[in-house]
């Protein structure tokens, strides 16, 4: 029902699909070969970040490949705490599309 419910409400559903791009060296690598990395919610679909991403930007997408990273337990100054879990897509563009990350939408 949920996917219903995020068809009726258009151009919203796509900015709640891609939460921030992941601005890193290993995904500044991938940008040369038209790769962008995106941050997503843990129940997005390849489908729905591949619509999401040809809406916003007006690009045309070849790929997209995602994974989960499960949250850690890690300690800061002695004190327990769980990072939360992350789902990352790699989208891959068609030549001769490009995406600025750093200006934003």
């Amino acid at each position: 029902m949920s996917k219903q419910v995020k068809k009726a409400e258009g151009g919203e559903a796509h900015y709640n699909t891609l939460i921030a791009p992941v601005i890193t060296e290993k995904s500044t690598i991938a940008a040369e070969n038209n790769q962008v990395v995106f941050r997503t919610p843990l129940t997005a679909t390849k489908a729905e970040i591949k619509d999401a991403v040809e809406a916003l930007f007006k690009v045309k997408v070849k790929a997209v490949n995602t994974l989960r990273a499960k949250g850690k337990t890690k300690r800061f100054r002695g004190r327990p705490y769980t990072r939360s879990a992350v789902k990352k897509a790699v989208v891959t563009l068609e030549e001769g599309h490009a995406i600025d990350v750093t200006t934003g939408l």
